[in-house]
């Protein structure tokens, strides 16, 4: 599983609380081939604790030599601010590490002491947990942080000076209905680093839910999310079958900016559907946002066929690709 930036950003957060110093990697440039994109993260402790990566595997043992045999540290210590690594910059280093061919990398290094930077993470873990869109600002002179209350489009500004790295909150799924699609759902939703809620007001549907690390709430699906899912890092997936669950939810979360919103049926549970939501006081234009019936082609039969055709979707649509139907 690739870590999100939330998740990275809790670790170190914990990591320096705990009293830990921290080595934290961003990656600033990339040419080629490469694994991992601009703004990536990896974070790891002295002892080897890691979060995050910044590529399939190769640099990170390369990372972890250094760090056992001292060389980071006195590399670091010639003059106490952070440093960039350029990995895979000549044919030789490529083949020791294993790199795609022609890939190269640019990283910078930081290293983070409890002393220094515990406030600043814990301020940057805040925002995040608030699901607010943030800037860490990097003086490169002596590394000091701060943040910065607006991100920029770009995920990663460097001049001679500074880094500017936006960051994003982790994404959030909200489930509508405790079936079997919803239960391999939640498992594939989790394994991609989302936070997962499910909700589903009818009695005894929730008893015996049996995937671990999902909220549960019996909650109003429209006060669910108007509550918890009205920004853009959310995403609202109707599986009830049941319009007393998936309209109440879908008339709220249409009129919301969240990336996705999806109910599942067929094209005439689709079509009779979208029959009901003007009546709810929808607007063709909200109407036309949802995602029905739900997922990739793929010929899905099974609840986990079904479920993986739904996260292909959810996925490309938070990465703005097209989905083929």
């Amino acid at each position: 599983m690739q870590s999100s930036q939330h998740h990275i950003i809790q670790s170190v957060s914990h990591w320096l609380a705990r009293g830990d110093s921290v080595w934290l990697c961003t990656i600033l440039k990339t040419w080629g081939s490469s694994p991992r994109p601009i703004g990536a993260m990896m974070a790891c402790t002295l002892d080897g604790e890691m979060a995050g990566s910044i590529s399939g595997g190769c640099i990170e043992e390369d990372f972890l030599e250094q760090l056992r045999d001292g060389s980071l540290k006195a590399r670091y210590d010639e003059n106490g601010h952070p440093f960039v690594v350029h990995y895979g910059v000549s044919a030789e280093e490529q083949a020791r590490l294993k790199l795609p061919c022609g890939g190269q990398l640019h990283v910078l290094l930081e290293y983070l002491t409890p002393d220094k930077n515990q406030a600043m993470f814990g301020q940057l873990l805040a925002a995040l947990d608030a699901h607010q869109k943030v800037s860490r600002q990097v003086m490169l002179s002596n590394g000091e942080i701060s943040l910065l209350d607006q991100a920029s489009d770009d995920a990663v500004l460097i001049d001679d000076q500074v880094m500017k790295h936006s960051l994003s909150p982790r994404y959030k799924l909200l489930l509508l209905g405790a079936g079997d699609v919803a239960r391999v759902v939640a498992e594939l939703a989790l394994t991609l680093d989302y936070e997962v809620t499910l909700c589903d007001p009818r009695p005894g549907y929730l008893d015996n839910w049996p995937v671990s690390g999902v909220q549960l709430t019996a909650d109003l699906p429209d006060d669910v999310v108007r509550d918890q899912f009205s920004d853009p890092y959310s995403g609202i997936i109707a599986l009830a079958h049941d319009p007393r669950v998936d309209d109440m939810a879908l008339m709220e979360a249409l009129k919301t900016p969240a990336f996705y919103i999806g109910a599942m049926g067929s094209d005439r549970t689709s079509a009779n559907r979208r029959d009901r939501l003007p009546e709810l006081g929808l607007s063709e234009s909200e109407i036309n946002r949802l995602y029905a019936p739900i997922g990739i082609k793929i010929g899905s039969k099974t609840p986990a066929e079904i479920a993986i055709s739904i996260m292909a979707e959810v996925t490309s649509v938070r990465h703005a690709i097209q989905p083929a139907k």
